[in-house]
């Protein structure tokens, strides 16, 4: 960040330097990336449980608590990992 030589700067005008612009402006396109793969991941998670399963493998827990269910997919989010580890080593 540059300021106009004032330290610490207060009410100078600060610019970013071309550096922190790229670095800001890649993570800004991969915490985008990662959202949008979240959303789609869930919104398609229905139709990968009924179609192939996902969801109820060995290894899937179902807890019950008061009443609620709460389910943690270990082995399905592994499989998932593998598979979009599998598929970013590709492209």
């Amino acid at each position: 960040m540059v300021c106009d030589g004032r330290s610490p700067p207060r009410r100078a005008k600060c610019t970013l330097d071309r550096s922190e612009s790229r670095r800001n402006s890649a993570v800004l396109k991969w915490l985008l990336t990662l959202l949008v793969a979240l959303v789609m991941l869930t919104a398609i998670s229905p139709w990968l449980g009924r179609r192939f399963g996902l969801g109820r493998l060995p290894g899937d827990l179902m807890v019950r608590v008061r009443g609620r269910d709460y389910y943690v997919p270990f082995t399905t989010t592994l499989l998932l990992s593998l598979a979009l580890t599998a598929l970013s080593r590709l492209l």
